[in-house]
């Protein structure tokens, strides 16, 4: 009874963190040259200065504090228009922060909300 209970207790301590990143293509921007390259399959994944970011690029969490809490992936991608899609995936993030900082590669972090982050609308943008 007690390993069932701290089992369920545990389980309640952590949520996954989900949503979207999306990467958009410059190829209309004065920088030149298309950021995105659409594979065979459909997926897709940034190019040139944007290479860091495809399927599996690291997604991590923080804390108020800076601490890092979590780790994920970015998951599969999709071509929408000239946009690059990937679904966002970091299980196991602790709960009890207000806000969540996220961070895809060294990109930069980005503030999202206890509520946001639980819910799954965390949708990041980078690009034009």
């Amino acid at each position: 009874m007690a390993v069932v209970a701290a089992v369920l207790f545990s389980a309640n301590r952590t949520f996954v963190l989900h949503g979207t990143f999306t990467l958009r293509d410059t190829s209309y921007s004065s920088f030149g040259g298309s950021s995105v390259y659409t594979h065979n399959d459909g997926s897709c994944s940034g190019t040139g200065g944007y290479n860091d970011i495809a399927e599996g690029a690291s997604v991590q969490v923080y804390d108020a504090a800076g601490k890092v809490i979590a780790t994920g992936v970015l998951g599969a991608s999709d071509m929408v228009s000239s946009e690059c899609v990937f679904t966002l995936l970091v299980p196991e993030v602790p709960t009890g922060e207000e806000f969540y900082q996220v961070e895809v590669t060294n990109r930069g972090k980005v503030t999202v909300t206890a509520e946001e982050a639980k819910a799954g609308k965390v949708a990041l943008t980078l690009g034009n």
